[in-house]
């Protein structure tokens, strides 16, 4: 069996369909750039009808109008942030169109995140595969349990933020 010599690939050696490891994130930050330019285009042109539309609904009104004070207080700068909050990084640049937030301040905001967080990711998690990988090479029984702890702490996460917003939803109700 072959073993994994480092956590991240030599920048030139061949990837993904004989790519360089530089050139496919390279594509990723594009790629994330472009999404997130159809992300403000959709916002803009649904406006209002955001909150009845299917991801309006599926967000929440009350999401989404947290989401909006946010860019009210924070404009552009709330784009930059929203690559490193996991929940906005998805919802924001729809609200951030919707609200029309200058255009231009937006492409500046979400390219500077695009070329920040984009390559964070990129090479973390590639080391956090190819050293898991490693770790698999040498002791296939370590790695499972890694694994299975990995599993075990992402579901009692999500357990735990469930049962925070039922309760908080329940004395909202009490009220």
């Amino acid at each position: 069996m072959r073993h994994a010599m480092i956590a991240v690939p030599a920048p030139t050696a061949p990837y993904w369909f004989g790519l360089p490891y530089w050139l496919v994130g390279a594509i990723l930050i594009v790629a994330l750039f472009g999404a997130f330019q159809v992300y403000y285009w959709v916002g803009r042109t649904l406006g209002e009808r955001l909150y009845d539309s299917r991801v309006g609904v599926k967000i929440g009104r009350e999401r989404i109008e947290k989401i909006e004070q946010v860019i009210e207080r924070w404009g552009a700068l709330a784009v930059y942030g929203c690559f490193y909050v996991p929940v906005l990084r998805h919802t924001l640049p729809w609200v951030a169109g919707a609200l029309r937030v200058s255009y231009p301040w937006y492409v500046v905001a979400s390219a500077l995140g695009c070329l920040t967080w984009a390559p964070m990711w990129w090479f973390g998690l590639t080391a956090l595969v190819w050293g898991w990988l490693e770790l698999a090479a040498r002791s296939p029984v370590t790695a499972a349990i890694v694994a299975v702890l990995a599993v075990a702490l992402a579901v009692w996460f999500v357990v735990r933020r469930r049962r925070r917003r039922r309760s908080a939803d329940e004395k909202l109700l009490i009220s």
